[in-house]
């Protein structure tokens, strides 16, 4: 299908994608050379090109005419309020690497608001991603809180949870959820649950004026499998079920619709909170294996905003 309204590429195009390919991706000028169909010198001109003219530093400062494309058609599609897409590096490099200084960029723009706000937050690869990638921000009068529990199966901290990094870049007071992200009986989560700084954490999450989500895919890579919070039988079981994605551990189906599922009842961190304009959730997340999980929450609003790389907003446009 279409994206939207072609936009000719141009050199400074060009140049920037040569930049995001070497700096970011790691790429030799043989390999863009490869990666962009030119010749080897004709790559090097291109990433020397968006040096002088200041394209890229550490982020891409030019907003490439495809990405402008697919922005465009996943606004429209969707009914997104905040959408940016980078370009990919290419296949069998880590699609966190692209979309982390983007991510970074756009909660930097939160962050910068006078206004103050509470930021929920979830947790994953992406984020982690997002939050190493930030620049130093003061922001006190803004509240971060998380929106899932912070303790691993095996009682240290969940190593992707990220508010404690983003509370120390940004100075700002933050709320984790001092919960396990999953507990081993429904009874002992309720007891979690009960407790009264629990509640108020809670409470605080259900205000959130923006959230920052990661989108797991619920295949057999699930984060939630790979990161031991669950068994491969009980990863089956959700599966059987219906289960294509989660956000912040809650699970949906293949139509964004949560599951009731009995491991709900162990989980210890609770659903983003409803989106709409003036409140957005926005997703962070690429990679093909995210791509039906990704599509299932658009569908749905479980996020209005989308941070994701080029080859993933494609599959997403054409699924």
């Amino acid at each position: 299908m279409s994206a939207g309204p072609e936009i000719e590429a141009s050199t400074d195009d060009q140049a920037a994608r040569a930049a995001w390919l070497y700096y970011v991706g790691g790429l030799t000028q043989d390999q863009i050379a490869t990666e962009m169909g030119v010749s080897r010198q004709r790559a090097q001109r291109l990433v020397s090109r968006a040096v002088a003219l200041g394209l890229i530093h550490v982020r891409l400062n030019h907003h490439l005419a495809s990405s402008q494309e697919l922005e465009a058609a996943l606004r429209e599609r969707f009914g997104l309020v905040r959408c940016r897409v980078v370009p990919g590096l290419g296949a069998d490099r880590d699609p966190v690497r692209a979309i982390a200084p983007a991510a970074a960029a756009e909660m930097e723009r939160v962050l910068r608001e006078p206004k103050p706000l509470v930021i929920a937050l979830g947790t994953g690869r992406a984020m982690r991603g997002m939050v190493e990638a930030l620049s130093a921000v003061e922001a006190p009068q803004h509240r971060l809180v998380s929106l899932i529990g912070n303790i691993a199966p095996d009682g240290s901290a969940s190593y992707f949870d990220v508010i404690m990094r983003l509370a120390e870049k940004v100075h700002a007071p933050h709320y984790p959820m001092p919960v396990p992200v999953i507990s081993d009986t429904a009874e002992e989560n309720a007891t979690f649950q009960s407790l009264g700084p629990v509640r108020k954490v809670r409470e605080l999450a259900r205000t959130a004026d923006v959230t920052f989500v990661g989108v797991g895919q619920m295949s057999d890579d699930a984060p939630l499998l790979k990161d031991g919070f669950l068994k491969p039988a009980e990863l089956h079981e959700v599966q059987e079920a219906g289960a294509v994605g989660e956000v912040a551990g809650r699970i949906f189906d293949g139509e964004g619709r949560y599951l009731e599922l009995t491991i709900n009842r162990r989980l210890g961190g609770m659903h983003a909170p409803p989106t709409s304009p003036d409140k957005p959730v926005i997703g962070i997340a690429a990679g093909t294996s995210k791509v039906v999980a990704m599509g299932a929450a658009l569908r749905a609003r479980i996020i209005n905003g989308l941070v994701t790389d080029e080859p993933t907003a494609r599959a997403i446009l054409a699924s």
